[in-house]
């Protein structure tokens, strides 16, 4: 791993095209939901409008340096994900700065951001920072323990801590991709990421029809700016750590956006369809189907 000025520049192109393939993701997706309410949605520019907005103005309030670092190690969490983690296999101006090891690397980063925002709404003034301190913890380690199980099937698979010698091991063929090669581990993480993305029915953090507070509202101009960034690379971030894994890598810029979009549309309908859970029934159910098809998926490997 080298951190050579021109490798630097290839990773922050590769991150601007992700940046913006994700305000358009969600602008697409605020537009799937309008329509299917028989309204007519946003423009599909608008999200970068707002961002340029929420940039341009400043605040007078504060609420202590944690609270307002908070957004900053949400975003830290999207980026060093993207950083470190090869984009296009077979590409020296993509591969970013990934190593032997990467893959144990991301897991940290997945995690980091949300103990960031845990920490910074502690030290808010809003009364249920709390509630949504407790139900964002207690979801996403539902969430990330059959996550996690179904990674270390990946890796024990392929016998390999390395993203690119995992996207290696899926050439050939779709047919070796881990979809097809370890499908119960495929499954198990396809379920975890509906938790991963919060959208419903497992987005009881900000809840919007029970609690009418919350980031959107607490951190404002240029905080909601670096959480608008976040909300824009975190998700496609992970949708390609998932295609890397599971879905055979990509080669080339086209390939990686068509499977992003179809994994990030998975979400996205099941949000559509289902309603939300109560905090009570996400854990259950993360505990229930997910955990017990990671640990099915750990154990075909070991007796196979």
């Amino acid at each position: 791993m080298t951190f050579e000025p021109i490798q630097i520049a290839w990773t922050l192109l590769g991150l601007f095209i992700v940046f913006n393939v994700g305000l358009l993701l969600t602008s697409t997706v605020r537009k799937i939901g309008a329509r299917v309410g028989k309204r007519r949605g946003i423009r599909f520019f608008q999200p970068h409008i707002d961002l340029i907005k929420n940039y341009s103005f400043r605040t007078n309030f504060s609420h202590g340096i944690m609270f307002y670092l908070a957004p900053v190690f949400r975003l830290t969490g999207g980026i060093g994900i993207f950083v470190f983690m090869p984009i296009i296999y077979g590409s020296a101006h993509f591969s970013n700065f990934s190593f032997a090891g990467d893959a144990i690397l991301i897991m940290y980063f997945i995690f980091f951001g949300t103990l960031g925002m845990a920490l910074g709404a502690g030290e808010g003034a809003m009364p249920f920072s709390a509630i949504g301190i407790s139900r964002g913890l207690s979801q996403v380690t539902a969430a990330e323990i059959p996550l996690v199980l179904a990674f270390l099937a990946v890796f024990i698979q392929n016998n390999s801590f390395s993203i690119t010698e995992i996207v290696a091991a899926q050439q050939g063929g779709f047919l070796n991709w881990t979809m097809f090669t370890n499908p119960i581990a495929t499954i198990t993480a396809m379920l975890a990421f509906l938790g991963a993305m919060m959208r419903s029915p497992f987005d009881i953090v900000l809840a919007p029809q029970e609690i009418p507070v919350g980031p959107p509202t607490e951190f404002h101009s240029s905080f909601l700016g670096v959480l608008s960034t976040n909300r824009a690379i975190f998700p496609i971030a992970k949708t390609i750590l998932y295609i890397n894994l599971f879905f055979g890598g990509a080669t080339n810029w086209p390939v990686l956006i068509l499977k992003a979009f179809l994994l990030y549309m998975w979400s996205v309908v099941v949000g559509t369809v289902f309603p939300r859970f109560r905090t009570e029934q996400s854990i259950r159910w993360f505990m229930k189907y997910p955990l017990i098809l990671g640990i099915l998926s750990i154990l075909v490997l070991q007796l196979g």
